[in-house]
């Protein structure tokens, strides 16, 4: 077993990942920069490019939790949302097969061992509202705008049927910016 921790400083100061065998098992943000740490495995490039814009990135890096059978549930679906995109809590309770579970979804959401790279951030309340995030909604708003910027910013909300009105509205909450929403 090789374990390496990685770190990264970005706009809000540092985000540090451990790596376990090219597995990343815990991913945190860290408000005090930190002195950057690379891995043999990638992990670091692949959060660097994130952070300077290229926001795929990090959809092929490996990530392996722990957690309840829900919770893991959660969490996989949750790197099914793509880049640039948000959904509801209700839409994520509906795709894990517990359209009645918003708020255990949210609970799942908030023990996320491995955060950015298991995407809580783009989780949102019905009706467009940022929602909580363990970093604070500043660490929240910060990741939404970087992903808008860019690619388009998509919504889905299981309660509104897949409009993606809202969207105009957080979209300007978190840029300052009114942007068209691309149903």
């Amino acid at each position: 077993m090789t374990i390496d921790l990685v770190v990264v400083e970005f706009a809000l100061g540092s985000f540090r990942a451990t790596v376990d065998d090219g597995v990343v098992r815990g991913a945190t943000f860290d408000p005090t920069p930190q002195p950057v740490r690379r891995d043999r495995f990638g992990v670091h490039d692949a959060l660097e490019a994130y952070f300077a814009g290229d926001v795929g990135a990090i959809d092929t890096v490996a990530v392996e939790t722990r957690g309840t059978p829900f919770q893991q549930e959660v969490w996989r679906r949750l790197r099914e949302i793509p880049v640039g995109s948000t959904i509801s809590y209700g839409e994520l309770a509906r795709r894990v097969g517990r359209p009645n579970a918003q708020r255990a979804v949210g609970m799942a959401n908030a023990a996320n061992p491995v955060a950015l790279i298991v995407p809580c951030h783009r989780v949102i309340r019905t009706g467009g509202a940022l929602g909580g995030y363990a970093f604070g909604l500043d660490y929240k708003r910060w990741l939404l705008a970087h992903e808008a910027a860019k690619r388009p910013l998509l919504h889905w909300d299981a309660r509104h049927d897949g409009v993606t009105h809202a969207v105009e509205d957080l979209v300007e909450a978190v840029t300052g910016d009114r942007q068209p929403v691309i149903a």
